[in-house]
């Protein structure tokens, strides 16, 4: 399973239950259609250093980088190199 569809399992598992993971597109805007606020940010924050197993630098915390499924990807793919 690629980064993109782990992410994006997740996504939906935690924040929009009533969705199919195959119905989120990969360019969803979350933060502009309130999918993740805040507080959903420090959660994603604590389970991508979890399932991916690295670190994210407090300058990585820019609400750009978790603004769709493909920033958060990005966002792994550069914490893993």
């Amino acid at each position: 399973m690629s980064n993109t569809q782990t992410i994006t399992k997740y996504i939906v598992r935690e924040f929009l239950p009533d969705v199919e993971a195959s119905d989120l597109p990969p360019d969803y805007d979350l933060l502009r259609n309130g999918v993740i606020d805040s507080l959903a940010l420090l959660r994603v924050v604590d389970w991508i250093a979890a399932e991916f197993d690295v670190s994210i630098e407090d300058l990585d915390l820019s609400p750009d980088n978790f603004r769709t499924v493909e920033n958060i990807d990005a966002l792994v793919a550069s914490a893993k190199s």
